[in-house]
């Protein structure tokens, strides 16, 4: 790779990382994960860069890349036998009302939760379409299927999406009874 192309990429990696781990963390619900997806889809942007040309066409592979590393590793067999249970902290910006911040963070939290509880396919079609804003034929590209699948997963799940919310609001009063000291 030439000295501008493998400055053209630093400048492009720089710009979309950090969109790029949000977008694989809504997927997969792990930041450390996320990271290693990134990278992955990264290192491969890195050897096709100077075959991707348009800066439209860069943006659209490296969310393609992104969303089949996710898949790989999802299929791998040991991740079907590990469960993760962790909660992962975050800084609290003292700026925010304590009592707002709580509250969208309870409601990131449930989003989360609920979208964990969401099968692959359906998971990443809800992910492009409503927190990247992808169209549904953009979608569709992304994900390599037609533009009916697209709609059909992103139905499917966000049916799922709502029963998982659902199920954590019928557990919320049982959590709350367990968790009291008596």
């Amino acid at each position: 790779m030439r000295a501008e192309e493998e400055e053209q990429f630093r400048v492009f990696a720089r710009e979309k990382a950090a969109a790029l781990r949000r977008t694989a963390y809504l997927v997969c619900g792990d930041w450390h994960l996320a990271e290693d997806l990134v990278q992955t889809a990264l290192i491969k942007l890195h050897g096709a860069w100077s075959r991707v040309r348009r800066r439209s066409t860069v943006d659209r592979y490296v969310r393609t890349v992104l969303m089949r590393c996710w898949l790989d590793e999802y299929r791998r067999p040991w991740r079907r036998r590990e469960h993760r249970d962790g909660i992962v902290p975050e800084v609290a910006d003292p700026a925010v009302d304590p009592a707002a911040a709580g509250q969208r963070h309870w409601a990131k939290g449930v989003v989360h939760q609920a979208l964990a509880q969401v099968p692959p396919r359906q998971r990443a079609a809800l992910v492009l379409r409503y927190f990247e804003d992808l169209s549904v034929a953009e979608a569709a590209a992304v994900l390599r299927c037609s533009e009916g699948t697209v709609k059909s997963q992103t139905s499917r799940g966000l049916t799922a999406l709502r029963d998982a919310m659902e199920r954590q609001d019928e557990d919320l009063p049982r959590l709350a009874v367990e968790g009291m000291a008596w």
